[in-house]
């Protein structure tokens, strides 16, 4: 399938340091426990985590809604869980995508059962016009089109997630 690119290299490490700075700046203090969203998240996790000039603790979760389609099927599950308790401390969840809302909507609810001193969301992409369940989401990387998008972590039936850039998959 072609690819079009929507988000280059250079435009993600960008945005990427200013997230990291303000990350940085709105939590000085307390223990800040970054939460990467299975398997998307992984590429942004990790530039996020070194852009933020402060200790930060790493853990992950497997939420599936998508199975093998380009849309979520409404049915979300917990495929892996968090190691560590995130009881007292600041959460700050790292998605890829914030799409329909369906899964962060169930992960933020789960992750409040547990405690934190704060939870908020940070996401590389938006697209606020599929929105079905309400999100608030801190930090946000890029708000983009109703396109299906791939690379940078983001897949299609498990295939692009190590492009570099955010790409448009076109089905033509």
């Amino acid at each position: 399938m072609p690819l079009r690119t929507l988000l280059s290299e250079e435009q993600i490490r960008t945005r990427i340091a200013e997230l990291g700075s303000q990350i940085a700046r709105d939590y000085e203090d307390g223990d800040l426990v970054l939460i990467g969203i299975l398997k998307g998240a992984c590429y942004f996790l990790a530039d996020l985590s070194r852009a933020i000039r402060r200790e930060v603790f790493i853990d992950f979760m497997g939420i599936s809604s998508y199975g093998r389609g380009k849309t979520s099927s409404g049915e979300v599950k917990v495929t892996k869980d968090l190691d560590v308790s995130v009881e007292g401390a600041h959460v700050l969840v790292v998605e890829d995508i914030i799409d329909s809302g369906i899964t962060l909507n169930y992960l933020v609810s789960l992750l409040e059962q547990r405690k934190p001193k704060s939870l908020r969301v940070a996401a590389l992409l938006d697209k606020p016009e599929r929105r079905v369940r309400p999100v608030d989401v801190a930090y946000v990387g890029f708000r983009i089109p109703d396109e299906f998008v791939v690379g940078y972590g983001l897949d299609y039936a498990e295939r692009y997630r190590n492009l570099r850039d955010v790409c448009i998959l076109d089905p033509d």
